[in-house]
């Protein structure tokens, strides 16, 4: 699957052909990736393949999960000139945008560290980028929710307009679903919680609640059903999750993770 996204990232790049390299003959060349911001560094494992695709060495200086700061030589490559400068864009948007994801992502998973709670990405990724992008996330601390509508049942606040009996379908479901598979139940309300415990989901998701909300859920899940897992989400931001990591949620999930990373700054300086 990497090899595919990149050569189809190559192919988007190059087009035709690097009109450049219609000019000159080729020359043995190198080039320095170089940090012009601090951050956490991913995207090494889609680069290596490039590099193998294409002819090109490369060595590292610093690795997926490492943390940077400006000035800092990320990589060094070396190969002949015009493989060097046509894949010089690719190279870069792939660090640029996986590093600047996992460099965000590592934000929120240091401050809730100390909580024991799991870091969630979401589903909100761009499209045919999905892989990509929680490879970024995975990098930069957190744990990936669902791949994809396969991975488990979520039963959210759209699907329970469309339900009649949510006890009956959930019995329904544990016959229909592979026997591994967890179901999920999103709750904007004590109430919903209340229903989706009862009616055996293993994990509820308290979504759009106040942390003092999601306390009171934690409480009574503990007290009357201490196996089943919950997540807090919606609009949970790097100013608030401490608050949500506090209330005894086991995980906590969110898009901006994704969404809201701006990409930092790298440039790559032929030699």
């Amino acid at each position: 699957m990497i090899e595919e996204f990149v050569k189809a990232s190559l192919a988007e790049d190059v087009g035709r052909g690097d009109l450049y390299a219609l000019v000159e003959d080729a020359v043995d060349a190198k080039a320095d990736i170089i940090a012009k911001s601090d951050g956490v560094i991913a995207g090494q494992k889609y680069i290596d393949v490039l590099a193998r695709l294409e002819g090109l060495d490369i060595v590292w200086g610093k690795h997926d999960g490492d943390s940077f700061v400006k000035g800092d030589v990320l990589a060094i490559i070396r190969g002949d000139s015009h493989t060097l400068l046509r894949d010089e864009r690719t190279i870069l948007n792939m660090l640029l945008h996986a590093s600047s994801i996992a460099t965000l992502t590592r934000k929120y998973a240091d401050i809730i560290a100390p909580y024991g709670v799991k870091l969630l990405d979401t589903r909100k990724t761009r499209p045919m980028l999905r892989v990509f992008e929680k490879y970024a996330t995975r990098i930069g601390g957190a744990v990936n929710h669902r791949m994809g509508l396969d991975d488990s049942l979520m039963i959210k606040d759209t699907h329970l307009k469309t339900i009649k009996d949510l006890k009956a379908y959930i019995i329904k479901a544990r016959k229909e679903i592979p026997f591994t598979t967890k179901i999920e139940i999103e709750a904007e309300t004590f109430k919903i919680a209340k229903e989706a415990f009862v009616c055996g989901s293993d994990i509820v998701m308290c979504d759009n609640m106040m942390p003092e909300q999601i306390s009171e859920i934690v409480a009574y899940r503990d007290e009357n059903y201490p196996h089943i897992l919950l997540e807090a989400s919606g609009n949970i931001s790097l100013e608030t999750i401490e608050s949500y990591a506090k209330s005894g949620v086991d995980a906590i999930s969110s898009g901006s993770l994704i969404h809201q990373a701006n990409w930092i700054d790298l440039s790559m300086k032929m030699d």
